[in-house]
């Protein structure tokens, strides 16, 4: 009788009656069974949470890595860019005037306004106002003429060296009455809030 015979005459309920063989191998695959379920449950199961948080934790490192390599790789670009906004800015405060040339500069926004062919009204500084790290001095004006005029001293302000901000512009005809009557049908009011700026950085003790 082979060995396939004999493993089909193997009566299960009488096992105590096998050959020695067949015997060994149930044992050697019952044992291995238990050890296996034994495994899972003493040694597997307890550390699958800290294996669950490792694999958590192995994602996010390589998340952070691949973001710090993408930064790396565009460290140079970054250097540029910085670079060039750091340029940019000090030419914007080149524009800034300091606190000796306000008066000049106010000198500036009156003789453009002259120069335009506008009669000046009213030409008042007012006080500054500090903001984060620059001094806002606004001036309140009242011209008269053209509305051609008008758009001259515009261009004027906008051509001027040091940076000059116009806010709160009116334009309104100028009223007639029997007292005063009308120059000229073209002439207009203009009132305007020019605003320019200081760098505080230049005052000492600030």
């Amino acid at each position: 009788m082979n060995f396939l015979d004999e493993l089909r005459n193997l009566d299960i309920n009488d096992i105590g009656r096998w050959p020695l063989l067949f015997r060994a191998i149930l044992i050697v695959i019952i044992f291995g069974v238990v050890a296996g379920g034994l495994s899972y449950y003493l040694v597997e199961r307890p550390k699958k949470p800290v294996l669950e948080e490792a694999q958590n934790k192995e994602t996010m490192l390589r998340e952070t890595f691949e973001r710090k390599q993408k930064k790396a790789a565009n460290y140079d670009a970054y250097k540029d860019q910085l670079d060039e906004i750091n340029r940019s800015f000090g030419a914007m405060l080149r524009q800034l005037p300091g606190e000796t040339e306000i008066p000049s500069l106010l000198q500036d926004i009156s003789q453009t306004g002259l120069a335009s062919g506008l009669e000046e009204k009213l030409f008042q500084p007012l006080p500054e106002f500090a903001r984060e790290f620059y001094a806002e001095k606004p001036i309140k004006i009242r011209l008269t003429g053209s509305y051609h005029q008008m758009g001259d001293f515009v261009s004027g302000i906008a051509a001027l060296p040091r940076i000059v901000t116009l806010h709160d512009l009116v334009i309104t005809p100028i009223p007639t009455n029997a007292d005063r009557p009308q120059r000229n049908t073209d002439e207009l009011i203009l009132n305007v809030t020019a605003k320019t700026y200081r760098y505080m950085e230049e005052d000492t003790g600030e």
